[in-house]
């Protein structure tokens, strides 16, 4: 097993240095997100968190589709949780195209990574062309709302902004997938916020949690929670002609329909996940 391993990282180095790879024109390099990342995520998916996926016959095998999630955790562990998820445990391994704010692609180590995971700036331009292309489009509509909300109102979904992922998904006629998360609140509990060190570091908070700052870089491992993650049934949009993608009274509309599924969803799976960390804790 060790040689078989070893062989296979020398055959994985020599293509990368013979560059005998491919890259998008995202820059979305598949066999990197899967022999590199997505390796290195594997262990905290299945062992740490111990993910349990729900609903996965609702995401397509090869058509475009688009998946919202509710996003939470004071870092955006969920949305690496999530890709894991789709590429490994979904039959067709489908990789997750994720919509990421502008500050992952201004910093230069994490903006890279993101664009080799295969994913890309939060704007529509980019949402439309990956749909159309048939891609699997991830988005998460709080944003910093979200994932930066203190542990008091963990569960509680944010405002959905201006629901430009059901314009997209409009456009390219392509079904919308409410996915629910749960597990990442309790990672990291913001009990509260350094804002303005945040802000002088031009960051939307600075999270204090009962061992961040106090433990130092301990203080950033996060915490065994039990994860579930559900993908619920297909709200469908080819109905629509494409120009009604402008009309903002039918977006907000969906956009809330969207929202309170994924809702419903959080409160049914907490249930039904019970206790969020195991007995020895």
């Amino acid at each position: 097993m060790i040689g078989i391993d070893v062989a296979e990282a020398l055959a994985f180095l020599r293509r990368r240095l013979a560059g005998e790879y491919e890259v998008d024109e995202f820059g979305f390099d598949p066999e990197f997100n899967d022999k590199v990342i997505l390796e290195l995520l594997r262990p905290l998916y299945r062992h740490w968190f111990r993910v349990e996926t729900l609903g996965l016959e609702n995401v397509p095998d090869e058509s475009g589709a688009l998946v919202v999630a509710n996003h939470s955790g004071t870092l955006p562990v969920d949305a690496l949780m999530l890709q894991v998820a789709l590429h490994d445990d979904h039959p067709a391994h489908r990789p997750i195209r994720l919509l990421g704010a502008h500050l992952v692609y201004q910093l230069p180590v994490l903006g890279h990574l993101s664009r080799k995971s295969g994913h890309t700036l939060a704007c529509p331009e980019d949402a439309d062309r990956l749909l159309r292309k048939g891609e699997l489009v991830g988005v998460f509509p709080e944003g910093f709302k979200g994932v930066g909300k203190p542990f008091s109102e963990r569960y509680r979904l944010q405002r959905f902004g201006r629901g430009g992922f059901v314009a997209s998904a409009i456009r390219a006629g392509v079904p919308i997938i409410p996915c629910a998360i749960v597990g990442a609140e309790e990672i990291y509990p913001k009990i509260g916020d350094l804002r303005p060190l945040a802000r002088l570091l031009g960051l939307p908070y600075l999270p204090i949690t009962p061992f961040f700052p106090w433990l130092g870089p301990f203080g950033l491992i996060p915490l065994p929670s039990k994860w579930m993650i559900e993908f619920g049934e297909p709200v469908r949009t080819d109905e629509f002609d494409p120009e009604e993608a402008d009309d903002p009274m039918l977006v907000f509309n969906l956009t809330d329909q969207v929202r309170e599924i994924i809702q419903h969803r959080l409160n049914a799976l907490r249930l039904r996940r019970g206790h969020a960390f195991p007995p020895f804790l």
